[in-house]
């Protein structure tokens, strides 16, 4: 599979997710916002690592090859795809989430088939496509290094720069698994939808997604809020022996470790996401 797969031009509303991370039952739940919502799963954009912290490694990965989602290679994908020893997170050595990523990405691993491996080595590692007359590229972490975070905080300069490189109007991401649009002075937008199968660290056990449709000057997206048996997700967790920190974060809504975040996120720490927040970052990027 090429580098970058084009989609060509969409008129037609797209469901976007990211970091499903073996957590069937908030995909499954995604699945019935989507057919409410009258989109169909082949226009899903999944933005990579559909494996990672929770239990279901192999029965989400399978879903969303067998539904036909437009998937991306994540770091997680592209370490799986290549039988690699660990999952190339972007974590610093020794730190409390690389450690505790040795436990899932062993788990991870030990999950996967031959048919998985050879789906994740065809994934693209970009989509591109356009919309309302904007150019839209889609990756994981960003355009030039599929495990960067790009946390909200960043300076404009940090996302001028890739957004460049991704010579696009509308960068949609995901990597960090905090949801948040971006816009930057000249207009040019970056998205992320936040992860769909861990918590964003605000405090409670919802998950996220967002929408985007056509719009009068280019993509409108809405993020959405997604409720789901989270208690079943961290019951299996335990049940597979994978670390009680990230089972006890799709209960308590707070990541185990703050290792990766800037002051500003650590800041917000348990502090719940405000949807009409959010989504007034959203309507500005599509003013």
């Amino acid at each position: 599979m090429s580098s970058t797969l084009s989609l060509g031009h969409i008129d037609e509303p797209l469901l976007i997710c990211g970091g499903a991370y073996g957590n069937l039952e908030a995909l499954e739940a995604l699945l019935v916002h989507a057919a409410a919502q009258g989109i169909p799963t082949t226009r899903i954009i999944h933005t990579g690592d559909v494996i990672a912290y929770c239990a279901d490694a192999r029965a989400t990965a399978e879903k969303i090859r067998q539904l036909g989602v437009l998937s991306i290679r994540g770091n997680v994908e592209d370490q799986l795809a290549e039988d690699a020893d660990d999952c190339a997170c972007g974590f610093e050595e020794g730190s409390t989430c690389d450690v505790l990523a040795r436990s899932w990405y062993a788990h991870a691993r030990s999950q996967m088939t031959p048919e998985l491996t050879a789906w994740m080595a065809a994934l693209p590692r970009h989509l591109t496509f356009s919309m309302a007359g904007k150019r839209v590229r889609v990756v994981h972490g960003a355009p030039g290094l599929v495990n960067r975070f790009m946390w909200e905080s960043l300076p404009s300069a940090d996302y001028a720069g890739e957004i460049g490189q991704a010579c696009a109007d509308v960068v949609v991401a995901g990597h960090t698994g905090l949801p948040f649009t971006r816009t930057l002075p000249d207009g040019r937008v970056w998205h992320n939808s936040g992860g769909l199968g861990m918590v964003a660290n605000d405090g409670t056990p919802r998950v996220w997604y967002a929408v985007m449709v056509p719009g009068r000057n280019g993509p409108e997206l809405t993020h959405f809020a997604l409720d789901y048996d989270h208690a079943l997700a961290a019951s299996k967790m335990r049940m597979a022996g994978l670390p009680e920190g990230y089972a006890n974060a799709l209960e308590t809504g707070l990541w185990p470790s703050l290792d990766i975040l800037p002051d500003e996120e650590k800041a917000r720490t348990g502090q719940p996401l405000d949807l009409s927040q959010l989504n007034g970052q959203a309507d500005q990027a599509a003013a």
